[in-house]
Formats: C-alpha cells, structure tokens, sequence
C-alpha cells in the first residue's frame, strides 16, 4: 500500500487471531474421519489422504488470507488492505471520520478483540480497539 509522502504510518496490525477459529475448527472436522480411514487402511485409506489434504488446505488458506489483511492507520487515513495478487482497500479520511464506535462481545472483552466502526469503514475482529480508537482520537483532534 502506498501513502503520500506526507502521510505516516502510525499503525499497521493484523486483525486477531480469533478469525481463524472457526476455518481450523471446520478444517479439524474434515480431517478427523479423513485420518480414521487411514488408520482402517487400503482402500479406505486414499480417501483419507484425501480429506486430510483438504482440511490442510483450508486450514493453510485461512492463515493465508489472515496474514495477507491488514488495518493501517496513517496520519491521514485508515484503510483495511486485503490481498497480494489481488489487492483491494477500503479506506476512510480521518478528518471526514465523524463519530468512532467500538463494540465488544463478552468473549471480545476477555480475549481482546473488537469490532471498530469510523465513519463508513467497519473494521472487525480489531485486536486490543481501544488502542486504535485513541490514535484515531489523537490524530481526529
């Protein structure tokens, strides 16, 4: 991602950990039958090759694209950047920000995680948001 050469990156994170539960969860559910017929051996065995690849595969995908999103703020912006070949990014201007809204399930509280509302851009699952809404408030003031 590029900024202007006036901008400066105050902030640069990935979202939290948290986002990959449910993809290694599911990647766990299709990997323990997989890993049951290997142990029943040939014939069952190659299709328990095969469930396994596929649970490795979504559970490498998952991280993938959990390492590849980014939340940056900058001294002028805050953007959420998905992507490497394909890059996308929504952004907002802090100055055109408005109201900042931060909101926090009970599990969201303990683990710290969050979701961040700033203007139009809703950012969830943002780790420890209270740090992030003070350098928007920081930056907006």
């Amino acid at each position: 991602m590029r900024t202007s050469a006036r901008e400066q990156v105050r902030l640069e994170t990935r979202r939290h950990g948290i986002v990959l539960a449910g993809s290694f969860l599911r990647a766990l559910v299709i990997a323990a039958p997989g890993v049951a017929l290997v142990m029943l051996g040939w014939p069952w065995s190659a299709g328990g090759i095969v469930l396994t690849a596929i649970a490795a595969f979504a559970a490498v995908r998952a991280v993938w694209r959990w390492d590849r999103t980014r939340i940056v703020l900058t001294s002028d912006k805050l953007y959420i950047v998905h992507g490497l070949l394909r890059r996308s990014a929504a952004a907002v201007r802090i100055a055109n920000v408005g109201a900042v809204e931060i909101e926090q399930t009970f599990p969201g509280r303990i683990l710290g995680y969050g979701t961040l509302t700033a203007g139009e851009l809703e950012l969830s699952f943002v780790p420890h948001p209270g740090e992030l809404y003070g350098l928007i408030e920081q930056l907006d003031g």
